[in-house]
């Protein structure tokens, strides 16, 4: 799956209606529309939702109390604060057109480094819709975080904005481009050739040789970060979550309105910890746990991808084992002699598992798995070739994006801990008991991810506690391969006690809202329309 690390690569490509290069970002409504399920509370009854009168600002009315981590940072100047947003016209790219005239880009300027408040500044890109409601109908802004990290907002809102028709009633909808993504001083670590160069590196190396190679690449990656200066040491997610509290103050809000997928929970949690007394209604979709580490992220993704991938083989007809075993030795072969495709490139093991992987963020992308599998078995790997290039973002010309660098660059500022290379070895044999497909690729990602970064890392773990914050909804689905459904209760009790309210839908894909549950999505609308708090444990079947 070239996850790369926990919040895997593939959470950038999914549900803009664009095929399979949309699959993997969040719930992937356009692929699973047409889904109706019914909800209930946890112990099987109907749930009853408490009401809760929202405040002025549409949130509950708190005192915004900074935590000691605020309280040492310099305020931030004026210049800042006090920004007018010139928005107008947005631009389209190669890859992705303008889009239509209800939208708007505007740039803010953010300060590089928030300890230097009054230092140099970076642009974040920007982009809304405007409220259809007026006067006391809206609430303000919703902002939006689409995953990765390295998933672009400014790119990704307009496709998505459909499913948001209803929440459009009461806010401007809102996305961006966090800081060292995209439009927003996005980065660059490798060309295009050097990228196609390093999809033969064995990922799951079996030699010295190999070992080598692997380490090789992961150190050249690093190396050609460096090139984006002082900013690769100022792409954290918690400065991205200062940025939002920046964009909130600038865009009018007393309290931020927020949704936030896959990774976009996580910044979702932090922001909830560094300002609880701005928190007015969040909702978190497909949940990071913000408890497992490193490793333990790559051994929950491993499951997580198990578990959908023994899904499938059901719904085939499948014993899952069996199913995992056929699977397993296809790769096993690809490792040792990779297999010609219609365009003239080669299929191997890793992108072959790419392939595999990416069709398990929605259940309709199962045919596509089911045609890659069968053509693959019969000696042509075209098909999880093609799959593998959308998860990779390769378009038909050799041309990569970048959303995978900048996650890349994200994620190792954030995480501190690098595993050596006897250190994995020495848990490979837990990996692959978890899941004989998925657990060496795992496994190995933890060793080169982050090996001989640049930067050193800040955390082992995010810390998302927010006892004086108002209630955030907390969403999980049960069939969530890239953020197996346990992390949705581990963030909601890390929240704290009647602050993380947990949802629960008993579905398949990458996320739950707006994947074609009736329930799960009048449950969020409420929330954020209403200001109406589900029971926590309320579940959607």
């Amino acid at each position: 799956m070239a996850p790369q690390e926990p919040r895997a690569r593939a959470e950038q490509r999914t549900r803009t209606g664009q095929g399979i290069r949309a699959l993997a970002l969040t719930a992937a409504a356009v692929l699973t529309a047409g889904l109706v399920t019914g909800c209930s509370g946890s112990s099987g009854g109907e749930g009853r939702d408490d009401p809760k009168p929202p405040s002025s600002s549409g949130g509950a009315t708190r005192s915004a109390t900074a935590t000691p981590r605020d309280a040492a940072l310099p305020p931030l100047p004026s210049s800042l604060t006090g920004q007018r947003l010139d928005w107008g016209r947005c631009k389209g790219s190669a890859s992705t057109p303008a889009p239509g005239s209800d939208w708007q880009c505007a740039t803010l300027k953010a300060p590089l480094d928030y300890a230097k408040p009054g230092g140099p500044t970076i642009g974040l890109a920007l982009i809304r819709t405007k409220s259809r409601g007026g006067g006391t109908e809206r609430i303000g802004s919703l902002l939006f975080n689409f995953g990765g990290p390295g998933g672009s907002g400014v790119d990704l809102l307009p496709a998505f904005a459909p499913q948001y028709a209803k929440l459009r009633e009461r806010y401007d909808l809102v996305g961006f481009d966090p800081r060292g993504v995209a439009a927003s001083h996005g980065m660059r670590c490798r060309s295009d050739k050097e990228t196609q160069a390093a999809e033969s590196v064995d990922l799951t190396p079996d030699t010295a040789a190999e070992e080598k190679a692997y380490l090789k690449d992961a150190t050249d990656f690093g190396k050609g970060c460096r090139k984006a200066g002082d900013l690769l040491g100022h792409v954290s997610t918690v400065e991205a979550a200062r940025d939002m509290d920046l964009m909130r103050e600038v865009l009018g809000d007393d309290e931020l309105h927020y949704m936030g997928v896959s990774y976009g929970t996580e910044l979702g949690g932090i922001y909830a910890h560094l300002f609880p007394g701005k928190v007015g209604r969040l909702v978190l979709d497909a949940v990071v746990d913000p408890t497992a580490g490193r490793v333990g992220q790559a051994e929950n993704q491993a499951r997580g991808f198990q578990r959908a991938l023994d899904n499938y083989l059901k719904s085939r007809g499948k014993d899952p084992a069996e199913g995992s075993k056929e699977i397993a030795a296809l790769l096993k072969k690809l490792d040792e002699k990779p297999l010609p495709t219609s365009g003239g490139r080669e299929l191997n093991e890793s992108l072959a598992t790419t392939g595999i992987a990416v069709t398990l963020y929605s259940q309709n992308s199962w045919p596509a798995l089911t045609r890659g599998l069968q053509g693959a078995e019969k000696g042509d790997g075209t098909a999880l070739l093609a799959l593998a290039d959308s998860y990779n973002d390769r378009d038909p010309s050799g041309h990569y994006g970048t959303a995978s660098h900048s996650q890349r660059a994200i994620s190792c500022l954030d995480d501190k801990v690098r595993p050596t290379v006897a250190q994995t070895k020495a848990r490979l044999a837990k990996f692959r008991e978890i899941s004989p497909v998925f657990g060496q690729y795992m496994g190995w990602d933890t060793a080169g991810w982050c090996h001989d970064w640049p930067v050193p890392g800040q955390w082992d773990d995010p810390d998302v506690s927010a006892p004086s914050a108002a209630p955030v909804l907390v969403v999980g689905n049960t069939g969530d391969p890239a953020t197996p459904y346990e992390g949705a209760r581990r963030m909601a009790d890390e929240l704290g006690k009647g602050v993380g309210v947990e949802l629960t839908w008993k579905g398949e894909g990458h996320g739950a809202y707006g994947s074609g549950s009736s329930c799960v999505d009048s449950t969020v609308n409420a929330y954020l329309l209403e200001g109406r708090i589900p029971r926590d444990g309320k579940v959607c079947s």
